[in-house]
């Protein structure tokens, strides 16, 4: 498979490795300062840029008609304009806030407990999160995905990193150097406290599961997400 790494900093250089020792070749690496993109010779795209330069990055490789999958945050509000634009010109397009395998698993147990855990009101619930010094947007796309997720399956209708309402959900981005990534649920009461954790301990998982994706959705079209690729819930 030939892919295209829009977005050649330190994930799609590990990415890039990854490819290569599954067998596939990268035809383009692009950053922020590359001017066209050429997707002649590219299966398919995976996009880890930059929330300034995600959107124009995906529209140009459904443009040329080139199934593309973007791990990028920052930019969703942009998601339903990339959907409709993917549908309209019969391409493909996947976006996850992480690839990794863990994390989906972990995404798939936040909303059980979710579920599991919103009658009983005496539990107040908060989200923290930890990353590296240069992630540029908090909190993340993964805290983000799991607190929507606890919305989705509960009585909380907003999440917020300021102080919450009772109906909001408290995130807390902290950044701190060399930390790939860790995301905590606490569900906390007078008697006892449930926690749920995920830990990355490298950006190899990431890049794994970025590369597993763009292979699944090379002869497809259409809009998807990991747990089509990893076929969970």
């Amino acid at each position: 498979m030939k892919i295209a790494l829009l977005g050649y900093g330190k994930m799609g250089k590990i990415i890039e490795r990854v490819a290569i020792d599954r067998g596939h070749s990268i035809t383009l690496k692009a950053n922020s300062k590359t001017k066209e993109l050429d997707f002649t010779d590219s299966d398919v795209a995976i996009d880890f840029s930059l929330p300034s330069t995600a959107v124009s990055n995906i529209k140009n490789a459904i443009d040329a008609k080139v199934p593309v999958i973007s791990g990028t945050t920052g930019w969703l509000e942009y998601y339903d304009d990339i959907v409709d634009y993917c549908n309209s010109n019969n391409s493909a397009f996947l976006y996850a806030s992480n690839f990794s395998l863990g994390v989906n698993i972990f995404f798939e147990v936040n909303r059980v407990l979710a579920k599991l855990i919103t009658k009983y009101s005496d539990y107040k619930l908060d989200i923290e999160e930890i990353h590296h010094t240069q992630k540029l947007d908090a909190p993340s796309g993964t805290a983000i995905s799991l607190a929507n997720d606890i919305i989705l399956n509960s009585d909380y209708k907003n999440w917020t990193l300021d102080n919450p309402n009772s109906d909001e959900i408290k995130i807390e981005a902290k950044r701190i150097l060399d930390v790939p990534g860790t995301h905590v649920i606490n569900y906390n009461s007078e008697v006892d406290a449930i926690e749920i954790k995920h830990t990355a301990h490298n950006r190899e998982g990431f890049a794994m599961g970025a590369v597993i994706a763009a292979e699944w959705i090379a002869d497809k079209k259409g809009v998807f997400t990991m747990k089509e690729v990893l076929n969970i819930g």
